[in-house]
């Protein structure tokens, strides 16, 4: 009598699923960080403990060289982040502006139209007390 093998076959594991991430609620308070430059604006929205929730740039709304330091360019920019930062939740905010560019008041004011209620103002602009000292001036 012939013996009967079992054979098995090869059981192919497909790749597990990747597990969707849950969009995570912003948190309702949260600190807008403006910074203006002579040649670009950029917006980041975080929470009170500094992790980012929404960034926006004036380059990234297609703005292209000295546009983007236009007060219209900070505009949208803000509005931009500002209303990604309402979808996840967030209702109220303070503001740190930074830097010497034009569109600081924009910016600010755009956050307000966009449905965020702006608490404080805060401008951190670093200002040396007289630290480094300049190169030295051109004999030409």
């Amino acid at each position: 009598m012939a013996e009967e093998k079992e054979t098995k076959t090869a059981e192919v594991k497909a790749p597990a699923a990747k597990a969707k991430k849950k969009n995570a609620k912003a948190p309702v308070f949260g600190v807008v960080h403006v910074f203006c430059s002579f040649n670009n604006t950029i917006v980041t929205v975080s929470d009170d403990k500094g992790n980012t929730i929404a960034w926006s740039t004036a380059g990234s709304h297609g703005f292209k060289g000295t546009k983007k330091s236009t007060p219209f360019a900070a505009q949208i920019t803000s509005n931009a982040a500002a209303e990604k930062a309402v979808s996840m939740g967030m209702r109220e905010v303070a503001v740190k502006v930074c830097g010497p560019g034009q569109g600081r008041e924009t910016a600010v004011r755009a956050l307000a139209q966009a449905g965020l209620v702006v608490s404080s103002i805060k401008d951190v602009t670093p200002i040396p007390h007289n630290g480094c000292r300049p190169p030295k001036a051109r004999r030409v």
